[in-house]
C-alpha cells in the first residue's frame, strides 16, 4: 500500500497507467464487456482488473492519477445503447459527473456503435475491467499530458 494512492489502484494498473503516454487510451469496462478477448489486441496485451470495484469508483480512483487529453475534442468515448443511439443508461450521466469533477468542467463525452466501440478499444494501451455490472458501462479515456 501507497500513501495517497486509492487502495482500487493495484501494481498492475498503477504500472500500466505509468507506461502510458500522452494519447495513450485506456479503457475502463463493465463485467459484460468481451475484455478478456479485446485485451490481448491490446498494446499491454492482457486484462487488468479490478475486482468488487464498480465503475464510479474505478473512474474517480483512476482519474485523480490519469490526465485527460486536452488537445482533442472528446477526450472520453462510450458505448452506444444497441438499436438506440440517442438512449441513455443511468451510468452515462453518472460517469459524466465523474468525468467533469475530475476535470473541473464539463468534458465531452463521445458516442461510439458497439463494434466500432470494440475497435478502439482494441486499439487501446490497456482494458481495465471492474465488477460493475453494467449494461453499457464501456468508457474509453485518452491520456493527457500533467
Amino acid at each position: 500500500m501507497l500513501k495517497g494512492i486509492d487502495p482500487i489502484i493495484n501494481a498492475e494498473l498503477i504500472h500500466a497507467l505509468m507506461l502510458m503516454g500522452h494519447g495513450d487510451q485506456l479503457v475502463l469496462c463493465d463485467i459484460n464487456h468481451p475484455a478478456q478477448t479485446i485485451a490481448r489486441q491490446t498494446t499491454y496485451g492482457r486484462l487488468i482488473d479490478v475486482s468488487g470495484c464498480g465503475l464510479e469508483r474505478a473512474a474517480e480512483a483512476i482519474l485523480k492519477l490519469f490526465p485527460l487529453d486536452t488537445f482533442v475534442d472528446a477526450p472520453v468515448k462510450r458505448m452506444q445503447v444497441v438499436g438506440d443511439p440517442d438512449g441513455q443508461v443511468p451510468i452515462f450521466a453518472v460517469m459524466q459527473a465523474v468525468i467533469d469533477r475530475s476535470a473541473g468542467h464539463p468534458v465531452s463525452v463521445e458516442p461510439l456503435e458497439r463494434f466500432a466501440f470494440y475497435q478502439a478499444a482494441k486499439a487501446s494501451f490497456a482494458i481495465v475491467r471492474t465488477s460493475d455490472p453494467g449494461p453499457y458501462g464501456c468508457f474509453i479515456f485518452s491520456k493527457g499530458i500533467v
